[in-house]
């Protein structure tokens, strides 16, 4: 099985530690990634995704002003922005459990503990490219389907029909 192409994939890096920032573009450009973009606050990636469409967004979750987690239900809120239905990987440097489901009902794809290697970053990117889940939009959550399996229901359907 070919592992899928993620070398076309635009990227848009929202990260305020200048140092980190290069180094996840540098592990992007050894994956062979070239568009690539920075930014290190939410203020400025929110004027770039209203204005370009990214593929994949990777972001901190301590960007200030409003930290990863508000960016990214801005981001699945504004009807109007061509990244709404990027993939988005949240980075952390001390996730716990509480922040991980607070991401995930946010509306982000991936999630990566800090430090990590490019191998990981990788694994994450083909993911998305070779999985991709669909974008669910209802009034409680905007965002890529949180469910990973695809399972339907076995034997009759595990709902029942409302009456009429």
């Amino acid at each position: 099985m070919s592992t899928p192409s993620i070398e076309r994939l635009s990227v848009l890096i929202v990260e305020p530690s200048p140092q980190m920032a290069s180094l996840v573009a540098s592990m992007l450009r050894t994956l062979r990634i070239r568009l690539i973009q920075d930014c290190a606050d939410a203020k400025s990636a929110g004027r770039l995704v209203q204005t370009r469409a990214f593929d994949v967004i990777i972001i901190d979750d301590a960007t200030p002003p409003i930290g990863g987690v508000g960016f990214v239900k801005g981001l699945r809120g504004s009807t109007d922005s061509p990244s709404r239905q990027a993939a988005v990987i949240m980075m952390s440097s001390a996730p716990d459990t509480a922040n991980i489901i607070a991401a995930r009902d946010a509306g982000v794809t991936e999630f990566l503990r800090k430090p990590f290697a490019t191998d990981h970053l990788r694994t994450r990117l083909v993911s998305i490219v070779s999985r991709p889940r669909d974008f669910v939009e209802s009034p409680a959550y905007v965002g890529p389907d949180r469910r990973r399996r695809e399972q339907g229901p076995e034997g009759e359907e595990r709902r029942a029909p409302k009456p009429d």
